[in-house]
């Protein structure tokens, strides 16, 4: 059979996960060329494919600093899998399409819809569009402001370029920085009680986490909440929840231990810097290792629930735990359906949310579990390094360069899995299988 007509046979899942991987394979090839590292020699294949993996699926986690290993050919090189891992191979294909005025056909439309999360192929083209011209505004002025400060530290065209870099980084929620050239994996240390810098990291993981429909339906109703769809409503409600209970509750459980001592103001910055950018996206002005086994715990909470739908996000997203709490309100007050802001819930949804908690949980579990019979380290850091990986976050507490062949692999899967969704990676084998019509009889069981 012809490649072309195993792509015609496969499913949209199946094509967007092919992407993802064509991507990773260029990706490691260009990182394998001796002129990508500074010492001019070629990188391990492990280690080159573990950096490519994580950039495309916009994690972060790094086997090597970021600035003090790759020289600027292999740091392009990232921040173009970055990019393309973060908006996706299928979106920009249909920005050349339309810059050659080809006709984008049906199942392309659907594999678009697929990628961006949304319900209806209609208008999806117009959609990216926006969402193309979207990303070039909001990483040029994240640029712009970066360059601000970048400048005035490392002189004019090193200020730009790291403008630029972490601009794009933080956008698509990436987590690789060149902070190296300070301190090799200091991350945004330096900058802790920065304001510029932390508030424009912040307000680009934010954007870049929000989701793409969120945009779209903002951009069309404004400020009227009301008209708002009923997903951009519950995004909007958990972004600020997760946003600023979960900066209130790292500033309680490290009051007195990295926060002891700090000025008010850098307290502040410090909470939400780490409130938003655990959540998926992977750089820290905190010393990860340095904090407490109870906030280290908070974070992986945090890891686990990541961004939103159709975003650079990973985790199992804010919506997938708001519909599981409306559920769970509902059965508590014995109501018949599950209803948000006026409207009744999907019965397909509640089981959707369920099936990705309950695979994102064992992916986790099982992750845990092989990583701590195959290494010699604490439980917790473990724990911490595999919901990294699976949420997209990238945030570590240093143990990512000093982990086994096989360790490593496991970390490389758990990211293409968290990329692409854990339920979706599901589907990939699973989608083409024909549901048969009959039923089987009803038999009740006890549960709880």
């Amino acid at each position: 059979m012809s490649l072309k007509m195993r792509l015609k046979r496969m499913s949209k899942v199946q094509i967007i996960a092919l992407s993802f991987l064509g991507i990773i394979l260029c990706g490691t090839l260009l990182l394998l060329l001796p002129f990508a590292t500074r010492e001019g020699q070629s990188t391990g294949l492990l280690d080159a494919a573990f950096t490519a993996v994580s950039a495309t699926c916009v994690t972060g986690l790094i086997v090597y600093d970021t600035f003090s290993h790759w020289t600027l050919f292999g740091q392009l090189v990232i921040l173009l899998m970055i990019q393309l891992g973060g908006l996706g191979l299928m979106t920009f294909s249909v920005c050349f399409s339309l810059l050659l005025r080809r006709k984008i056909g049906l199942k392309e439309r659907g594999i678009l819809q697929e990628s961006v999360n949304t319900l209806q192929v209609g208008g999806i083209v117009r959609l990216v569009r926006k969402v193309l011209l979207g990303t070039l505004v909001i990483e040029g002025t994240g640029a712009l402001l970066l360059s601000l400060r970048f400048v005035r530290d490392f002189g004019l065209g090193k200020g730009i370029y790291y403008g630029c870099f972490h601009s794009i980084s933080a956008f698509c929620n990436g987590g690789f920085d060149l902070m190296g050239t300070r301190e090799p994996f200091s991350s945004m240390t330096y900058y802790a009680g920065d304001p510029i810098v932390n508030l424009t990291l912040i307000f680009l993981i934010l954007i870049g986490g929000i989701g793409f429909l969120v945009w779209d339906d903002l951009l069309k109703n404004k400020w009227h909440f009301r008209q708002y769809r009923l997903h951009t409503k519950l995004v909007l409600t958990m972004t600020g929840i997760l946003l600023f209970g979960g900066a209130f509750l790292f500033f309680l459980l490290e009051r007195q231990g990295i926060l002891a001592g700090q000025p008010a103001g850098r307290q502040v910055l410090l909470s939400l810097f780490q409130s938003a950018t655990t959540r998926t996206a992977g750089f820290n002005t905190a010393d990860t290792a340095a904090l407490s086994e109870g906030t280290k715990l908070f974070l992986v909470m945090l890891m686990f629930v990541g961004g939103n739908p159709g975003s650079t996000a990973g985790g199992i997203k804010t919506t997938t735990l708001a519909v599981l709490l409306i559920y769970l309100r509902s059965t508590l007050r014995r109501s018949k359906n599950a209803e948000a802001y006026g409207r009744r819930l999907e019965e397909d949804v509640v089981k959707r949310a369920a099936a990705i908690l309950t695979l994102s949980l064992l992916l986790d579990l099982f992750g845990t579990l092989a990583l701590t019979a195959i290494e010699s380290l604490p439980l917790a850091d473990v724990l911490f390094e595999v919901c990294s990986a699976l949420g997209t976050v990238g945030i570590s507490v240093g143990i990512t360069g000093s982990l086994s062949v096989i360790s490593k692999l496991i970390l490389m899967f758990l990211m293409y899995c968290g990329r692409m969704g854990s339920l979706t990676f599901a589907l990939i084998f699973t989608e083409n299988r024909q549901t048969p019509p009959s039923q089987r009889p009803v038999e009740r069981i006890p549960v709880g």
